[in-house]
């Protein structure tokens, strides 16, 4: 089949034309005008990745974050970066993106960490379009901050989390939460304004961090890869759509990790 009737259907749920402004989303390497056999559902694509898509043959990919996502100025073998879009094109691998798409749609991952986390009673956090936004706003039962960094840590099978708190607060109550998955802490004040007590992404800079504490937000950091959900939810869709609509394909997950951080 082709492989442009994958991405029409994964379109019905997930337009592009969601994605925010400057955003890189839809297709970024290869056709889908292609029949297809194997797809699979990556959160990044990096070396590992291309190898592991190599050694499945697999057609055509989806991903969370975009491999171009910078200036290309050549594109050299010997160069260890742009060689990934070299290996890419060269054993035809199509890479369609799905990045801030995914965050903005009603049931997408930012949902998916609400499911998680028993986060109800959601909104958007920051309005991106007439009625949409990204990141998402709503209610916990009461708690602790020290007892919602435990779920956290739990519910993404994290080594560690950070928390923007002074040592006092660990154990202040919380019952409002603000959530954007990825590097979200652009719109911590908007979590302010909604009221939020804690607002949880990943990537907080150290000095947003103060600024965070200073005007009454506390925080909790468990990093950018806790986007990999991505990758389970999305492939669980395709292995439904497969099903309705018949299609002749198989569905892989990448089973690589690209988290480049670990903690001693």
């Amino acid at each position: 089949m082709l492989a442009s009737k994958v991405i029409e259907r994964y379109q019905t749920f997930c337009p592009s034309s969601l994605s925010m402004e400057g955003d890189v989303s839809g297709l970024q390497i290869g056709s889908l005008n292609k029949d297809i056999q194997k797809v699979m559902v990556a959160l990044d694509i990096r070396e590992t990745t291309v190898a592991e898509a190599i050694d499945k043959e697999i057609d055509l990919i989806i991903v969370k974050h975009a491999p171009i996502f910078r200036p290309i100025h050549h594109l050299l073998a010997e160069d260890l970066q742009t060689n990934i879009y070299l290996e890419l094109i060269k054993h035809d691998i199509a890479v369609y993106v799905s990045h801030t798409d995914i965050d903005v749609v009603e049931g997408g991952l930012n949902d998916w960490f609400c499911e998680l986390l028993d986060i109800k009673e959601t909104t958007y956090l920051y309005e991106t379009q007439t009625g949409q936004g990204i990141g998402r706003i709503g209610t916990v039962k009461e708690q602790t901050l020290e007892e919602l960094a435990l779920t956290v840590k739990q519910v993404f099978d994290l080594e560690t989390v950070r928390l923007v708190t002074y040592a006092h607060q660990a154990q202040q109550y919380i019952s409002c939460v603000a959530i954007c998955g990825g590097s979200g802490e652009r719109y911590y004040k908007e979590a302010l304004k909604k009221g939020a007590d804690v607002y949880i992404t990943g990537d907080i800079y150290y000095h947003t961090a103060q600024d965070m504490l200073t005007q009454g937000l506390l925080a909790i950091d468990p990093g950018h890869h806790i986007e990999v959900l991505f990758v389970e939810k999305i492939a669980q869709k395709l292995k439904e759509w497969k099903e309705e609509e018949g299609w002749d394909i198989t569905v892989e997950t990448s089973t690589v990790s690209t988290n480049p951080f670990r903690h001693l």
